[in-house]
């Protein structure tokens, strides 16, 4: 079996940072593949320090799109931006008043791995949060979704002026140097265990699998690795049919399996379906009152922007893309100029008519 294995650390440069997160990249690179991975195979991805957020999304998006298992090694701090006060990956240059354009919404994360099948994704995580993330966290704990196993611990801000180490995932590491990976379960425990043989307290842990045993998406993202497109798109539509019987067009469940369907569009090549369901996730959310800058509205305009640029038939470009204009003038987005790049392409294939 080939795995995939993301070792991501973060922390922002200078004053703000609370933990040296990439000091502990060294001790896991020297882990064998097939360690990090608990498969025979596997491929090592490194991200240390990284700078942008779309950088990261762009290699874990080819992560998630990855057939076999994928663990993700997780190190940095948490931060809240002042508008939404969402759970952020501080980053290189993130400071507290860019959070919302310098740093990886953690949301993000959990959506890309959203359709993952049960059973094949793990997070290892040893974060660190500043004050206000801390408080938040206490009462409401960090979503990463229900088809992921997340191991590891949420530590509160170290004391003023002291950049804290990563002594989790550092031990994490030592453990993994003995060139076996134990289930992961046990990988956690010991790892807790050398925390408190040191003195240092875990903070939050994070324990339990939340994957639920018969989740649909397992079945739909058996037919997409077989190349079953269709008949991954007939399941979905099943269940956005009994969705929206139930609980209404409108609905979350609704949107939730109208969302399905727009990623089982892109995964089989048809960008425009893809962008056109996107555009309608987007809409109705507004519809109901959703704010625009609501991470999942936010997230269906740039997909179906993402979609849209992928369309190859320039007259289904053209029809659309007056729609996804009218969108992103009210829904902009954190990547700026994002309005005037559907204008500027939308002019060019109005050229080519």
């Amino acid at each position: 079996m080939f795995g995939t294995v993301l070792l991501l650390a973060a922390a922002p440069v200078g004053k703000g940072r609370l933990v040296d997160a990439a000091s502990v990249l060294p001790v896991l690179a020297a882990v064998p593949p097939s360690v990090l991975s608990g498969t025979d195979n596997a491929t090592v991805v490194e991200l240390a320090d990284p700078v942008q957020p779309q950088a990261v999304l762009t290699r874990l998006r080819a992560a998630a799109a990855t057939p076999g298992p994928l663990t993700v090694f997780v190190t940095g701090q948490l931060q809240l931006d002042r508008r939404q006060r969402l759970p952020h990956l501080a980053l290189a240059r993130t400071t507290p008043a860019t959070v919302r354009y310098t740093a990886l919404p953690w949301h993000w994360l959990r959506e890309e791995l959203r359709l993952r099948p049960d059973g094949t994704t793990t997070i290892v995580a040893d974060l660190h949060a500043d004050a206000e993330s801390w408080d938040l966290l206490r009462r409401h704990p960090l979503d990463s979704g229900r088809n992921i196993a997340v191991y590891g611990r949420l530590a509160p801000p170290p004391a003023r002026r002291t950049v804290a180490a990563p002594a989790y995932m550092r031990a994490v590491a030592t453990i993994l140097r003995s060139g076996r990976r134990p289930p992961l379960q046990e990988l956690h425990q010991r790892a807790l265990a050398r925390l408190a043989d040191e003195g240092a307290g875990p903070g939050l842990v994070f324990t339990a699998p939340q994957s639920a045993p018969a989740d649909p998406h397992a079945a739909i993202a058996a037919c997409v690795r077989a190349g079953r497109h269709a008949d991954a798109d007939a399941l979905a539509a099943r269940w956005e049919q009994a969705a929206v019987h139930a609980w209404g067009a409108a609905s979350e469940e609704a949107l939730h399996w109208a969302e399905v369907r727009a990623d089982l569009a892109m995964f089989a090549g048809d960008a425009a379906r893809s962008c056109r369901t996107w555009l309608t996730v987007a809409a109705t959310r507004l519809a109901m009152g959703q704010p625009a800058d609501a991470p999942e509205v936010e997230a269906a305009v740039d997909r179906a922007h993402h979609q849209w640029g992928r369309i190859g038939d320039p007259g289904t470009a053209r029809e659309l893309g007056p729609v996804l204009a009218e969108l992103r003038g009210r829904v902009p987005g954190r990547r700026r100029g994002a309005l005037d790049h559907v204008r500027q392409h939308l002019r060019q294939l109005q050229a080519q008519d």
